[in-house]
Formats: structure tokens, sequence, C-alpha cells
């Protein structure tokens, strides 16, 4: 079946008619939730959304859908799906800067959906982030196998651990023993520096670099700031200091005995 702009209701009722016809009017709650691979949709045209959910729920993908970029955004951080199917010509925030927000906060696969097929439209798109771009209209067939290759080349791995620290760097979770912990963007980023390098002294002006950027403007003591931040955030009254100062060098992620 394909899937496009459609022209016409009728056109559009033809498509959905032969998706009923195929059994899938009850099929986006599959029974197979808790495993299915989750997909956001985030697609203005609401008949064309409601095909490719149906479609996607008759073959177990787990799906939510969003006809606007900003309501996009904030379903992905509800429901962190496994992979993104993102219309380029979204009213208001458009497909190219919601992949590079979404690009900005995690590595999760997407997929541009267009009518736009022109050589710059999918290098623009591309080098937003998007790991694929299909053109409507398209084959349900090719949308599928789309989904399956760029699933085949996500990252597997990507679980950091120190102690009894625990970081998924591709959905941005982090653990402390059984405490899951609400870091900021740049909190994350620097402990996953320290996990990255563990019981190694890290200069200020490494952690500088790698996190902040040369070019960064902000004020001068901002390490020791989000330092201060992270060790409130990872320590409570029975958990020992996991960052530790060295005092003329930097900043070390160790264990210490003692308190503190």
């Amino acid at each position: 079946m394909e899937i496009h702009n459609p022209g016409s209701e009728t056109n559009f009722s033809y498509h959905i008619k032969v998706a009923y016809r195929r059994g899938i009017t009850d099929i986006v709650s599959s029974g197979n939730e808790g495993s299915a691979l989750k997909i956001l949709i985030i697609e203005d045209d609401v008949n064309i959304a409601r095909l490719i959910e149906l479609e996607l729920g008759y073959e177990g993908y787990q799906v939510s859908v969003a006809h606007e970029g900003n309501q996009g955004l904030d379903l992905f951080k509800r429901d962190q799906p496994d992979l993104v199917l993102l219309d380029v010509m979204l009213p208001g925030l458009d497909g190219v800067e919601v992949c590079r927000r979404l690009r900005a906060m995690s590595k999760v696969p997407v997929i541009m959906l267009t009518a736009k097929d022109g050589v710059q439209d999918r290098v623009v798109g591309l080098d937003s982030g998007a790991d694929d771009y299909l053109t409507k209209p398209f084959a349900t067939e090719e949308l599928l196998a789309r989904i399956r290759a760029v699933m085949r080349r996500k990252p597997q791995e990507g679980i950091l651990t120190y102690s009894d620290l625990w970081m998924d760097q591709l959905n941005r979770v982090v653990k402390r023993g059984e405490r899951q912990l609400d870091l900021r963007a740049k909190e994350f980023d620097l402990l996953r520096l320290f996990m990255q390098y563990p019981e190694q002294v890290l200069s200020r002006e490494f952690i500088f670099d790698k996190v902040w950027g040369y070019d960064f403007i902000g004020e001068s003591n901002v390490i020791e700031v989000y330092i201060r931040y992270l060790r409130s955030k990872l320590e409570d009254a029975s958990q020992k200091r996991l960052i530790q100062t060295v005092r003329g060098e930097g900043y070390v992620l160790k264990e210490e005995d003692g308190s503190r």
C-alpha cells in the first residue's frame, strides 16, 4: 500500500478501507506493548499520521502521534521512543528544527518524511541529524524496511557504570543505586565525562573543552557551580561522595573511604 498526501477524502477512505480489511483497526494496542518497539510519529496531516499509525500497529509497534513540533518534543521526552518518524513541513516549529532539538538531547534514530524531493532538501534534512529521508509518496513496505535498516544501525551499547552509578547514554538516564537522578543537560554531560574517565584526574581545562567548548562565554566558575549541582544530586545522607577535588589539579570520579 502506498502512503501519500491524499488528494481527496475518497482517496484516503480507500486506503483506510484496505487497512481495515487487513484487520488493523484494533491492533494498535496489541498485547505486546511491554516489549514492542516504540515509535513516535510527528506528522501534521491527520489522515497520513493515522494511516501510518495503523500500519505500524499492525506490524506490532507501539505508536504515539503528534501533529506539531512542540507537541512532538513533549511526547518524545515523556515516552522516550526508540525511533521517530518526522514530517518536514510542520506548522510552527518545522521538522528540521525539531530534528536539531531531538539530536541535541538524544541519539534516537530519526527518519524524515516529506514531499520535498530535491537534493538540497535531503541534504538539509540529513545535516540536521536525520538518519534517513523518505520522500512521499512511499510504499508501506519501504517504510517498514527503512525502519528495520535504521534500527540495525542503532548502537546497542552505551551503558556506563562506576560503583553504584549507572548511565544509559542513548536515553540520557542516570541512576545511583535504585534512585533515578533528574539531571539537566550540562549536568548529564559533565557526569558522562567523569564516567568515561573513571579514577583519572581531569583538569579544569580538559573539562571545560569537552563539556562547554573553548568558545563558551559565561561565568569563569561554571565548572565549580556544576560540580556542586552534581554532588547535591548524586549524594544523600547514606551515600559517599564520588566526585573528589584534587587541589591544584582538577577533579576525579573515585570512591573514597570514610566520611565526607
